[in-house]
């Protein structure tokens, strides 16, 4: 019922709809379900989600609303780009599961495609936020538009949210304080099966995301980073997500991650990993002029490193985890005495 709401992805009887997210990842998004709720057309795509793939079964399926992860769309437009397709029958696209950086909401905006940046999670089974745009932001410039279009969304019918800052009061909603997002609703889940309450539900009632948010005075929330995933250097807190965005909106990146990696001397510092597109190059005096004059020198990333493919889950996410490993990895293999701050 809530995929189909008109701000995510307002579907109806006239549309095709292709669920580009596996079914075990909450039953695809709850779209076999949506579909026939609504009587709409359901194609079912396969294991084989490239972008050749889908362009042509959104063809000839005559697709109008799809959903599915940052990474999928990625391979999507960027086949397009390379075969000098510039249009499809999609008319509506959700993406979610990870954040969407603002150069791919771009890219399918220059094609016709109205995307819905939406969060979920399997413990709200799934879609809880859903970036639609007011009537007075029709008054700001495309560039600001496209700002709050990649946030993750106003909360839909039936979700309730809270924002609690360290202390546990409610933050300020200036679109800049941040604190951990809790959430509570009819299809949120209230524990799991045969576990004793945990830290999730440590507050009553409510369920902990384990996402550090803001949220503005309309009700836009952004994801700041997920708690595990903050680079935490002298301090204070670098957003690994904000890193990630300005690396991606570069030509020559095709995908990019920032991880923390352990320093002797401030706790944590960001490293910066990429892929490069076929016959483009990256370098660390890139990777400066990237980020200079964007955020806060300190938070720059201390180093680059240039690798053929980032590890995703089986969902599409990228595996933080596994991309550490590579890191510390490369760095024992520059100097296995050195210390890391070195």
């Amino acid at each position: 019922m809530a995929i189909s709401f008109m701000d995510v992805l307002s579907l109806s009887a006239t549309d095709a709809v292709v669920p580009v997210v596996p079914m075990f990842h909450v039953n695809a998004w709850g779209l076999p379900f949506a579909a026939p709720m609504v009587g709409a057309k359901l194609v079912v795509p396969g294991s084989n989600l490239v972008g050749a793939s889908l362009h042509s079964l959104f063809k000839s399926e005559g697709v109008t609303a799809t959903a599915g992860v940052p990474t999928v769309w990625l391979g999507l437009l960027d086949w397009m780009d390379a075969h000098g397709q510039k249009s499809t029958t999609v008319k509506r696209v959700a993406i979610g599961g990870s954040a969407t950086p603002p150069i791919m909401i771009s890219r399918f905006h220059n094609m016709g495609v109205m995307v819905r940046h939406a969060w979920s999670m399997t413990e709200t089974s799934p879609i809880g936020l859903a970036a639609t745009l007011l009537p007075k932001h029709e008054l700001l410039s495309a560039e600001q538009r496209l700002m709050l279009e990649a946030k993750q969304g106003r909360p839909l019918f039936g979700m309730e949210f809270r924002i609690d800052g360290s202390d546990g009061k409610p933050v300020a909603r200036d679109g800049k304080a941040f604190g951990a997002m809790l959430v509570r609703g009819p299809w949120v889940a209230a524990g799991y099966y045969n576990t004793e309450k945990g830290p999730a539900h440590a507050v009553e009632g409510w369920f902990d995301t384990g996402d550090v948010v803001t949220v503005d005075e309309d009700g836009f929330v952004q994801i700041v980073d997920r708690t595990k995933d903050v680079v935490k250097s002298g301090g204070e807190w670098i957003c690994s997500i904000e890193l990630e965005y300005i690396a991606q909106a570069y030509p020559a990146v095709k995908e990019a991650a920032v991880v923390a990696v352990p320093d002797a001397r401030w706790g944590e510092r960001p490293v910066l990993v990429v892929v490069v597109k076929p016959g483009q190059t990256f370098t660390r005096h890139d990777m400066l002029d990237v980020y200079t004059g964007k955020i806060s020198k300190w938070s720059n990333p201390d180093d680059v490193i240039i690798v053929e493919e980032l590890p995703h889950t089986v969902m599409g996410k990228v595996l933080k985890t596994a991309i550490l490993r590579i890191v510390l990895d490369e760095y024992e293999k520059r100097s296995p005495d050195a210390t890391l701050a070195g």
